[in-house]
């Protein structure tokens, strides 16, 4: 008997089904193609029916489209009935698009996963969910001022220990400020993918346990990103944040967004700390202020020029258009230039940054107690080879 013979006959996949799983997931044949490492002309064939992948390929484009495998050889689309995305906030160009969108959805899916299976892990060790403060709750109508310093003292950040961290040091804000959140009953997780659709930062509120997930970004940007994403919690709004804001919209969206900014800088730049500095603000607003008299204030309270300004225009020490017209478009131009480190090559140090040190001290407690095994762990972690478990382990000294 030949080779040919006893070759098994090509699986009957259904060509239709190929293009809609490629389509429902917003991708391109020429990715397809590169990511199984073949001529776009030989997906074109697949979707046609011309020809017929392996099976090996196959599972790559469903893994690559989210799709189940089985689903290929489906003679009719199935039925999806999804969550939608939170509020977009965004307003920029192309915020709507729907590629984006889906993509954006699978990191919002990824996050309200990581959400129950910390609630799970909760449950598992029998310890009690931390509850976020509901004397926090507020409204757009609200002083922020007033929330920006109930906010300090509830995640136990003095300004005090805020201004004695050396300004080189100040890099290390970020993960400062969301230890204090996650003390406070808030899953603050990172993925990187934001930053290519022009999000910094998407809030989900639920409760127990909401949900901030924010970008990659400069630190000083980080630091208020999470103060935003945190004032959206406060304000029982989720959303997508984006990097560019509304500037005098009168939308819902647009008073939430502005009270939101405003919350973070009241948060960084206490007005009392503000004024013992620099004394009351001027009859009438500067016109400007100088580079160096800026940078001088912002190194004063460890954080960025650029957040420095926006409170220097709140409390009306600067007109607002020096602000809108002449810095802000520096600022944003400067902070899409800045480039991260990249993916660290450090796999304790990698799943921090994504998960935090909640989530990882819940997977790490959970599998020293035996209330999980080996294999969960991996799971939670998003990590398969157990030798990255092992180095997550010693890290963070549950060996």
């Amino acid at each position: 008997m030949n080779a040919e013979a006893l070759r098994p006959p090509p699986l009957p996949y259904n060509p239709k089904m190929l293009r809609w799983a490629r389509e429902w997931r917003g991708r391109t044949v020429e990715e397809s193609a590169e990511r199984i490492g073949v001529p776009r002309e030989r997906v074109h064939a697949w979707e046609r029916g011309d020809e017929r992948p392996t099976v090996a390929m196959a599972r790559k484009l469903a893994d690559f489209y989210g799709r189940s495998f089985m689903e290929f050889f489906y003679d009719e689309e199935p039925k999806i009935v999804e969550s939608g995305l939170v509020p977009d906030y965004r307003i920029h160009k192309g915020a709507s698009d729907p590629r984006a969108n889906r993509e954006i959805l699978e990191i919002q899916h990824w996050a309200e996963l990581q959400r129950i299976n910390a609630l799970d892990l909760y449950e598992d060790i029998q310890e009690e969910v931390p509850n976020f403060p509901f004397d926090l709750w507020a409204s757009v109508n609200e002083d922020v001022e007033i929330y920006a310093q109930a906010a300090r003292k509830a995640l136990s950040f003095p300004f005090a220990a805020q201004r004695a961290m050396k300004y080189k040091d100040t890099q290390d804000l970020p993960n400062v400020l969301r230890a204090r959140m996650e003390s406070v009953g808030v899953l603050v997780l990172r993925e990187n993918a934001l930053t290519k659709f022009e999000v910094s930062g998407l809030t989900i509120v639920q409760l127990p346990l909401p949900i901030i997930v924010y970008a990659a970004e400069a630190p000083a940007r980080s630091a208020f990103t999470l103060l935003h994403e945190f004032a959206h919690i406060v304000l029982r709004e989720s959303a997508i944040s984006g990097p560019d804001r509304e500037r005098h919209g009168l939308s819902h969206q647009g008073k939430v967004e502005r009270w939101c900014d405003k919350f973070a800088a009241a948060f960084l730049v206490p007005r009392s700390a503000l004024e013992d500095l620099r004394g009351p603000p001027p009859q009438k607003p500067w016109d400007e202020i100088n580079d160096v008299t800026l940078s001088a204030i912002a190194k004063h309270f460890k954080v960025s020029q650029h957040a420095m300004l926006i409170r220097l225009v709140d409390l009306k020490y600067i007109e607002p258009d020096f602000y809108w017209k002449v810095m802000r478009p520096k600022f944003l131009a400067e902070e899409r230039m800045w480039k991260s480190r990249g993916i660290s090559k450090i796999w304790a140090s990698r799943v921090w940054n994504q998960l935090g040190h909640t989530y990882t001290g819940l997977v790490l407690e959970a599998l020293g107690t035996g209330k999980i095994q080996s294999h969960q762990a991996q799971a939670f972690l998003g990590i398969k080879n157990p030798v990255h478990l092992t180095t997550i382990r010693q890290e963070f000294g549950g060996a």
